[in-house]
């Protein structure tokens, strides 16, 4: 089975090719769905989280916006809510691995903000980095309900670069160009991954 990493800075267009994959026949294992889910109504990691920032729950949920102000801006805050919900996301999609297996799938994607950060790019036969100029990439970020130029900083700051993410890539897929072009490439790489094509990911 090969296990395609998909990757990239916000606003990169990161959910528009996962949803991509998908449509090419690839099952994708999406670690932001995994977090909404965990924080979500019965989540598993909703007690924990209440437990740690007492108040941001309500109804048996996460109120995300609760959240973020508990933790913008904050790197304790911000390590303390990652040891709780890393664990959780890393044991979700260890079993989605699992299962694509028994199920002999030819080939899966790990969709993840922080794939070269948490270093899950070491359990990816290859890795996609998609990205977009950095106006492209800001006007995309700051037309989300509630965000500002302030948060967008914050956030950037905890992520890789998006020039180290794509020195890293096995995979460059531009978003900046239309839609059928990020398909085009998208379907390119499933074909290579299915034929055994694949070049060596870039390792550092």
């Amino acid at each position: 089975m090969i296990v395609l990493g998909l990757t990239g800075s916000i606003g990169m267009g990161k959910s528009t090719a996962a949803e991509m994959l998908r449509r090419l026949g690839v099952p994708v294992s999406d670690a932001d769905a995994i977090v909404h889910e965990l924080i979500g109504p019965g989540g598993r990691a909703v007690s924990a989280v209440e437990d740690s920032f007492p108040g941001v729950t309500t109804a048996g949920a996460v109120d995300r916006a609760a959240l973020g102000a508990k933790v913008f801006g904050d790197p304790d805050a911000l390590k303390t809510l990652e040891q709780i919900l890393h664990p959780l996301v890393e044991a979700e999609r260890d079993r989605f691995l699992r299962q694509s297996r028994r199920y002999r799938k030819r080939v899966v994607a790990l969709d993840i903000p922080l794939l070269y950060e948490v270093e899950a790019d070491k359990l990816c036969d290859a890795t996609i980095v998609v990205s977009a100029s950095s106006i492209l990439q800001e006007t995309r970020v700051l037309a989300r309900p509630g965000m500002t130029k302030e948060k967008l900083k914050n956030i950037k700051k905890h992520q890789m670069s998006d020039l180290e993410k794509r020195q890293r890539a096995t995979f460059i897929v531009p978003t900046g160009n239309g839609r059928r072009s990020t398909l085009q490439a998208l379907a390119r790489i499933v074909r290579l991954s299915r034929d055994g094509l694949l070049p060596a990911p870039a390792r550092r």
